[in-house]
């Protein structure tokens, strides 16, 4: 069994002095205590989500957060290993534990994602071990044309002082890297983790026997706010209902509300990220 990291007291928390308290921190910090909803049709939290009062979405802004800033960096702990393989599937049909994919998208700092992004995800094993002498449950991949990243793995098992969580290195092409962890809402033990900040709570849900998490990532990355986003060229008007599950592509249109929309990044349909909600996926026509 591995020793537990050790906590830090320079980590910054979700209620920093004189941070203004975003809706994304308060939806975090509830479903870190269980009092928000986990399954489909909870609210996210995405950092893409610009919200505006009476629920309509505003454009992107050039911060790219809604009080929040760049994403939370923590520490590395003990168990990093460099020169992890290429791959976005850390499991196989025979191991053991509950399925979960993430998937989400890395934006800079003007709101617009960032391609060949580094993202180097390690974890424990279902049994709270971490594979020191091989390379289980460990990789590397590279955020998409579009900025997205999906990871096929499993919900990591607990070992004495820590809760639930995902290790991840990032590195923006000619940047520095990133070190951070994700968490998982509702953890009993979130409330006892020295290093736990709601600031990097997951969005989860229930996909059948497994789980799926979203998160996305802000890196201090310029961008010109004054330069627009590359849009797909107008297309005819939606013909279908916008669906869950279905893979849009750029320049797509879809029909949500009684409103119609253009798809503006390839991506899959999720329960959380209707068209009104994701101003970086869906432009209103």
């Amino acid at each position: 069994m591995p020793a537990p990291e050790e906590p830090t007291t320079d980590v910054p928390g979700p209620a920093a002095s004189g941070r203004r308290v975003s809706r994304k921190t308060v939806l975090r910090a509830a479903a870190a205590l269980g009092a928000a909803p986990l399954l489909i049709g909870a609210p996210v939290a995405l950092a893409r989500e610009q919200p505006a009062p009476g629920g309509a979405g505003l454009a992107p802004t050039p911060e790219c957060h809604d009080g929040d800033g760049p994403t939370v960096e923590q520490m590395e702990g003990p168990y990093f290993k460099p020169d992890s393989p290429l791959r976005n599937s850390l499991i196989t049909s025979g191991t053991p534990g509950t399925r979960l994919t993430v998937g989400g998208y890395v934006f800079g700092r003007g709101c617009r994602p960032v391609p060949g992004v580094l993202l180097d995800f390690w974890q424990a094993d279902d049994n709270g071990a971490y594979d020191n002498s091989g390379y289980g449950f460990r990789g590397h991949q590279f955020s998409t044309a579009q900025g997205a990243f999906s990871l096929t793995t499993i919900v990591p098992g607990l070992y004495p002082g820590r809760t639930r969580h995902l290790h991840v290195k990032l590195q923006a092409p000619g940047r520095r890297v990133v070190t951070t962890q994700l968490y998982f809402p509702g953890e009993p033990r979130n409330g006892t983790d020295g290093l736990f900040d709601s600031r990097l709570l997951m969005n989860l849900r229930q996909a059948g026997p497994g789980l799926e998490a979203t998160f996305d990532f802000v890196l201090d990355v310029p961008q010109d706010p004054t330069t627009p986003p590359t849009t797909p060229p107008p297309t005819a008007p939606p013909t279908g209902t916008w669906t869950p599950g279905r893979a849009y592509r750029a320049g797509d249109g879809a029909a949500y509300a009684g409103l119609a929309y253009r798809c503006l990044q390839a991506h899959t349909a999720a329960v959380g990220w209707e068209p009104p909600n994701v101003p970086a996926l869906w432009r209103r026509l």
